[in-house]
């Protein structure tokens, strides 16, 4: 019954549509609406980059996007201090766009990282004091205040000076003689830092004498480090057995340092060709750290304990910072050099690997192949007993051959006024301001040593620039608030296969840049295939030397052909 209807009912329609199309009328148009346009889905392609083997002599294999939020590196040997390294600020992530759009290199990199941190770049007054804002979409805990400013100044009494008047809120490395001052002052605080770092007196051994290994001996047994550290440096300070602080594991194993014995050197010195010393330079930048928190007087102390115990006849350089450390990594000073390191993270690696390791700069001149082979087999064990001889024969080389002499492992400090909280000392150097502030003020400002060189921290090695970047640009993992160990960041979690040699990250989804962008895979592999691919257009930076990448992971890929 229900077809009858429905059949009746059609032809009915169709007579209709006839009939009135004979009387010359047409039938209204029907109006059609058009779909709503929709986005078209983005297909994610990965990046990828991987070394066709692993005898150009790095510790990366391949690094890849696997989708969206996974990244997998892999290894050319077991690697257990991978959470540390890539929690440190050399290792940001920026995002793909604007690294290419930059060229990796130029004013808009150097000077205004796009990062995911809890501040970005407000203004940057070369010469003055830069400002950051706060990152409203910052995805972790808001900062505690809007502003946070970075002054600067190379004098200690300054710094204490501004402290006291109260035109900053905290500094970094008050003199020596400031902290018992700071300590009975009750509008201040005094906060101790662990001394996790080194200062030596650095040579290279491509320009003679220093190219003769019994005159660098002679040079270790003639300096009294103990009268340094007794006039030179605070309390909490100590003179180096070794080149690493023994509170890292592994760090003192191995025969101690040369005792002050000026009778022995000067018989060295003789031995060497130069019974009646010669003349050198003594090179350094005047700029204070924890490691060497009077610089100035420093050189003329070592000068002078040259010239009496040596008869070596020294003329002090003061160079610029940014000029000095491309210097020493370019390894072109051909005299004496004063310089430091302050722990990145609490790893052998980090002072052996960085300073003597395959991958390391050419400061030092030549390297030793007992040493870069002790090192890059202790590296790969993750058992700090079973690496034990390997730091042992690698301690000892050190001291043979004599790269450098370890001075002293020195106690520093920050101050801050009594009112500020949340208030810190890092021991890896890497305050982090977003967690202070003083009621009822909106504004922080931090007075620490010297200006960045550029906050393009990837290709930057100084102490001032990281700790400025860390405010701005995150990596993987993070360092606790104060302390040493590695912590998820951008990564949920970086897991490891069973023998260490890969390493898969999970991202946070949802993670904005401070240009609106989100992270991704990609923005992960980008930033740091710029640095291993010697080869990549973007390899640029502002000095080009990549000096952490190089140290840490062992070398470059598609590095040039040394000279």
């Amino acid at each position: 019954m229900k077809h009858k209807t429905l059949y009746f009912l059609l032809t009915g329609l169709m007579l209709l549509s006839l009939l009135l199309t004979s009387c010359g009328e047409e039938l209204p148009a029907v109006e059609t609406v058009a779909p709503e346009p929709t986005e078209p889905e983005v297909v994610f392609e990965p990046l990828a980059l991987s070394a066709p083997d692993c005898e150009y002599g790095g510790l990366f294999k391949s690094m890849e996007a696997v989708d969206k939020y996974t990244v997998r590196f892999t290894m050319c040997a077991p690697d257990p201090a991978f959470l540390s390294k890539i929690a440190f600020s050399a290792f940001a992530i920026q995002p793909r766009e604007h690294l290419e759009a930059t060229g990796g290199g130029g004013p808009e990199l150097l000077e205004h990282p796009v990062g995911t941190g809890p501040y970005m770049i407000g203004e940057w007054k070369r010469g003055d004091e830069l400002v950051l804002t706060r990152n409203e979409n910052f995805w972790g805990e808001a900062a505690k205040t809007s502003t946070l400013v970075f002054r600067w100044s190379s004098e200690a009494a300054q710094r204490l000076l501004e402290l006291n008047a109260g035109t900053v809120d905290g500094i970094d490395n008050p003199g020596p003689e400031d902290f018992a001052v700071i300590e009975a002052d009750e509008t201040l605080q005094l906060i101790n830092r662990p001394a996790l770092n080194i200062f030596y007196v650095g040579m290279n051994n491509a320009y003679p004498p220093f190219d003769n290994e019994l005159v660098r001996q002679a040079i270790a047994m003639g300096i009294d480090r103990q009268r340094i550290v007794d006039n030179f440096f605070p309390a909490g300070s100590e003179v180096a057995s070794h080149f690493t602080p023994c509170s890292i594991p592994n760090g003192c194993v191995g025969d101690a340092w040369y005792e002050f014995d000026p009778e022995a050197a000067r018989d060295l010195l003789a031995e060497a060709g130069y019974p009646d010393g010669f003349e050198t330079v003594i090179n350094y930048r005047d700029v204070v750290r924890g490691y060497l928190p009077q610089p100035g007087v420093v050189a003329q102390d070592i000068q002078a304990q040259l010239l009496e115990n040596l008869n070596i006849d020294a003329t002090i350089e003061v160079m610029e910072s940014g000029s000095f450390l491309e210097a020493a990594d370019a390894g072109t000073l051909k005299g004496l050099h004063l310089l430091g390191w302050g722990a990145d993270y609490p790893d052998m690696t980090n002072f052996l690997d960085y300073h003597f390791g395959a991958g390391s700069s050419d400061q030092f001149g030549e390297q030793w192949t007992d040493i870069t082979d002790a090192l890059k087999a202790g590296a790969a064990l993750a058992d700090d007993n079973d690496r034990m001889p390997f730091y042992e024969t690698a301690n000892n080389a050190i001291r043979q051959h004599v790269p450098m002499v370890p001075i002293s492992h020195g106690g520093s400090a920050v101050a801050f006024k009594a009112a500020v909280e949340g208030g810190h000392a890092s021991p890896l150097g890497n305050e982090y301001f977003a967690v202070m502030s003083i009621p009822d003020q909106d504004t922080f400002v931090w007075m620490q040593n010297g200006e960045p060189p550029s906050l393009y921290c990837a290709d930057e090695t100084d102490g001032e620039a990281l700790r400025a970047c860390e405010q701005v640009t995150e990596a993987l993992y993070r360092y606790e608030i104060g302390g040493t160990a590695a912590l998820p960041n951008l990564a949920t979690v970086c897991t490891p296969n069973d023998d260490l040699t890969v390493w898969t990250c999970t991202l946070n989804q949802g993670i904005l840049f401070h240009d609106g962008s989100e992270l991704d895979a990609n923005d992960v592999v980008m930033s740091l295939m710029i640095q291993w691919d010697a080869s990549n257009p973007l390899h640029v930076g502002n000095s080009g030397a990549f000096t952490y990448f190089s140290a840490l992971w062992g070398g470059f890929l598609n590095a040039p052909p040394s000279e």
